[in-house]
């Protein structure tokens, strides 16, 4: 049987091949082909891809047929030219992993190397999820409908996330909420063009844009309860390009954000009220596109009480969350079908900030994921 402390100089360079080839959702093609090298020398049951980018593995028990415990990692990278000056730096211009997911990644590994080599203490079957497209394209929506958590269904889900200002290794989460919904909008709107000198003449998509958006930052307070957090952001504001002339058309963009389902559909309903109201006053057409990405992300009490227990009895150092984030995760889309629990892992006091250009997760928390993985696995399955 493995120990952590046998695998993680191997699991650190792992980490730190990932680190040098960052791909954007979708592209993940060399980070895909490494992760399936490396499971198939495990005696895994791999899987054909299900989204063209993603690893999926089952580790069958020695005991028998029994439960199902799935173990998800994302993979992606962000848009983003990296400033940490270490030696694994990124390899590709434009692109590095400034949200952890190497880190991830890499825990996830771990924790298959691991428990393959125990695969005679346990029944049922262990599944490794190494899933493509969380930032921006929430592709766990569509890994979740392809049946990638079923044959044999998935009975308990877990999955880690970095989490800067956390001490290293330290563990976190909470009951309910732990990551926020996020509904990206688009809202084009279309007039009449014109002459600054004659606005009578055309019908100003740019002043209507503006009365939209005075509308839209008030929405949230006159919607929905203050006792259940919701917050819309408006991000850009698009129109024209000369100062004397009314444009044809212009755009808002942004996000609507909240910590119950409910509340998500008030905020749609309100949004396209609001904006349709606004607009016909104006005179002008509005194209709405609102699309909830990113759902709730709920841990499930069962998961999330056995996950302090199996902390608690490996005597690792846990807190609990004393309140929800309003980022978005798409593990939300396996929460929705499954009993899951996603937990928090700290990358340190002085870490700097998730997508930012100076963040790198550390190798000193890889072994407390590894750890809580295994136990939460075995646990599950026991």
């Amino acid at each position: 049987m493995k120990t952590v402390e046998e695998i993680l100089p191997g699991i650190i360079e792992f980490r730190h091949a990932l680190h040098r080839i960052p791909e954007l959702a979708g592209k993940e093609f060399e980070t895909s082909a490494l992760i399936r090298a490396r499971l198939s020398g495990l005696g895994v049951e791999l899987l054909d891809p299900f989204l063209g980018t993603d690893a999926v593995a089952l580790l069958h028990g020695g005991r028998g047929a029994g439960k199902n415990v799935t173990l998800r990692a994302d993979i992606d990278a962000l848009a983003l030219s990296e400033a940490t000056g270490v030696a694994y730096a990124s390899e590709h211009a434009g692109r590095m992993h400034a949200c952890g997911h190497d880190g991830h990644t890499a825990m996830v590994m771990g924790a298959a190397e691991i428990l393959a080599s125990r695969r005679d203490e346990f029944a049922g079957s262990v599944r490794f999820v190494f899933q493509p497209g969380e930032e921006n394209a929430a592709m766990g929506r569509d890994l979740v409908a392809a049946g990638a958590l079923e044959n044999p269904t998935a009975d308990f889900v877990t999955a880690l996330h970095g989490m800067p200002g956390l001490p290293v290794g330290m563990l976190a989460l909470r009951d309910g909420a732990m990551m926020g919904s996020c509904a990206h909008f688009k809202v084009t709107l279309t007039g009449q063009g014109g002459h600054s000198s004659r606005p009578h003449l055309a019908r100003n998509p740019v002043t209507a844009a503006a009365a939209i958006v005075s509308e839209l930052e008030g929405m949230t307070s006159r919607l929905v309860s203050a006792q259940r957090p919701a917050v819309l952001t408006i991000c850009r504001i698009a129109g024209g390009e000369l100062a004397n002339v009314i444009p044809d058309t212009a755009v808002i963009e942004g996000t609507a954000r909240s910590l119950s389902p409910e509340s998500d559909e008030i905020l749609e309903r309100g949004f396209r009220e609001t904006v349709e109201a606004v607009a016909k006053l104006r005179g002008v057409k509005a194209e709405i596109e609102y699309r909830l990405a990113y759902p709730v992300t709920l841990n499930a009490p069962g998961p999330a009480e056995l996950a302090r227990r199996v902390i608690r009895e490996a005597g690792m150092a846990y807190t609990e969350l004393p309140e929800s984030s309003l980022g978005a995760e798409d593990f939300a889309w396996y929460c929705r079908r499954y009993p899951c629990v996603y937990a928090k892992v700290g990358t340190g006091e002085e870490c700097p900030a998730l997508h930012n250009s100076k963040f790198d997760f550390p190798d000193a928390a890889l072994s407390a994921g590894i750890r809580y993985l295994v136990n939460f696995a075995l646990a599950a399955l026991a």
